[in-house]
C-alpha cells in the first residue's frame, strides 16, 4: 500500500493499521485451529471445489494447487480471465473444516462468474485500473506535493480513487461468496451442522481483512485530501 510516508496526517491511519493487523491475526489463528478439525466426509479442498461445480454444470473451470509466499500461505483465489480456482498446498490437500470452507468460497466466485455476477465483472474490469493507479497516484502526488503543483496531486488523487473503488468493490462480492459456500456445503450435505460453525468463523475472519483493506484505502484518501486542501492555505 503506498502513501506511508511520514506527516502530521500519518496518525489517521493508525485506526487502519491497527484493524489490518488485527485481520491478519484473527485470519491465520482462525484457520489454524480449524485446520486441526477433520471435517466428516474427509473430502479435500480441491475435491470439494470440484464436485461443487460439477454440480453446477461448471465443466470449464480447472482446480489446480499454487504456491503462495512462505511455503504455500493463503493464495487462494480465482481467476476469471483464465477460468482457473487456485489454492494454497494446505487447502488444495487438506480435508479440515478450514480448507473445505476457504475451497468452497474460492468456488463461490466460479459460480458468481457463471451467473454473470454483476459485481464480480466491474471488479474484474477495474483490477488494471487500480493496480495502475495506485503506482501513478503515489508518483504524482508526491511530486505534486514536493513541487507545489496542485494539479499533479489533484491527478494523484483522481488516479487513487480507482483503488479505492476497487476496495469498496470487493466487499460484496467476498461476502456473496461466502455467504454462498455456507449454504451450499450446508445445503449439500458437505459438512455438519457443528462444522458449519467452523466454516463461518474462517470465512469471517477472512472477509475481516477485506474491511481493513477498504477502511485503509478510505482514510488514505481522506489524509490525500487534507493534504491536498492543506498546500492552498
Amino acid at each position: 500500500m503506498p502513501f506511508f510516508f511520514y506527516d502530521p496526517t500519518f496518525v489517521w491511519l493508525l485506526p487502519a493499521l491497527a484493524l489490518a493487523l488485527y485481520a491478519q491475526l484473527k485470519v491465520s489463528r482462525t484457520f489454524n485451529r480449524y485446520a486441526q478439525v477433520p471435517s466428516a466426509r474427509g473430502m479435500t479442498g480441491a475435491g470439494v471445489a470440484a464436485e461443487l461445480l460439477r454440480r453446477r454444470g461448471i465443466r470449464d473451470v480447472k482446480v489446480e494447487p499454487v504456491q503462495g509466499p512462505m511455503g504455500g500461505g493463503l493464495s487462494d483465489h480465482y481467476d476469471p480471465r483464465t477460468k482457473t480456482l487456485r489454492l494454497s498446498e494446505q487447502v488444495y490437500g487438506g480435508s479440515s473444516v478450514a480448507a473445505i470452507g476457504v475451497a468452497a468460497h474460492e468456488a463461490g466466485h466460479a459460480l458468481q462468474h457463471q451467473e454473470g455476477y454483476a459485481l464480480l465483472a466491474l471488479r474484474s474490469a477495474i483490477v488494471p485500473v487500480a493496480q495502475f493507479g495506485t503506482m501513478a497516484a503515489w508518483i504524482l502526488f508526491l511530486v505534486g506535493l514536493l513541487l507545489s503543483r496542485p494539479l499533479l496531486m489533484d491527478l494523484g488523487i483522481l488516479f487513487f480513487l480507482g483503488y479505492v473503488l476497487f476496495s469498496l468493490v470487493t466487499l460484496p462480492v467476498e461476502f456473496n461468496a461466502s455467504s454462498r459456500a455456507v449454504q451450499v456445503l450446508q445445503g449439500e450435505g458437505f459438512v455438519l451442522p457443528q462444522e458449519a460453525q467452523g466454516v463461518r468463523a474462517v470465512l469471517n475472519a477472512a472477509a475481516l481483512t477485506y474491511v481493513a483493506a477498504a477502511f485503509m484505502a478510505v482514510m488514505q484518501l481522506v489524509r490525500l485530501l487534507v493534504l491536498r486542501n492543506m498546500r492552498d492555505e
